[in-house]
């Protein structure tokens, strides 16, 4: 017979309580740094877009010598031109990082051509920081 005592060995429930709020405090630090970086990378999505179908309205323009009336020109032929050669994108035009339709005008303001641009997370016109509008003559080249 031995006269040792015999202990469970465990965590306290202080040093529980400890733990979890070192966990908190990290998840509190380091959670808004990366929803941040998480909505520049659905920008830098967008403008990667933007840029693609820039270059495929250029196309068009250099096949048919002018822009389409929209964004459909793209996909299929409404400009009934014989030159026309796309379609200039495959699959449809895409939608935006945040599942709205791109926005393009022609002609554009200020003497441009057209206007291409995402109203962005909000899905409205302006806004700042994630909701800023991302446009083609602010991103391009």
């Amino acid at each position: 017979m031995s006269n040792s005592k015999s202990f469970s060995q465990g965590f306290t429930l202080i040093e529980l309580l400890i733990v979890m709020a070192i966990l908190g405090m990290l998840a509190a630090l380091v959670g808004p740094t990366i929803f941040e970086q998480f909505g520049g990378a659905k920008r830098d999505g967008a403008i990667t877009q933007i840029r693609m179908i820039e270059q495929a309205l250029d196309h068009h323009r250099l096949d048919t010598f002018k822009y389409p009336d929209a964004l459909e020109g793209l996909v299929k032929n409404t400009v009934n031109s014989p030159k026309w050669s796309g379609p200039y994108i495959k699959n449809g035009v895409p939608k935006d990082s945040w599942g709205n339709e791109y926005q393009y005008k022609k002609p554009g303001r200020d003497g441009r051509d057209y206007d291409l641009y995402s109203f962005a997370a909000d899905g409205q016109e302006g806004g700042e920081g994630e909701n800023a509008d991302i446009t083609s003559w602010q991103t391009s080249k």
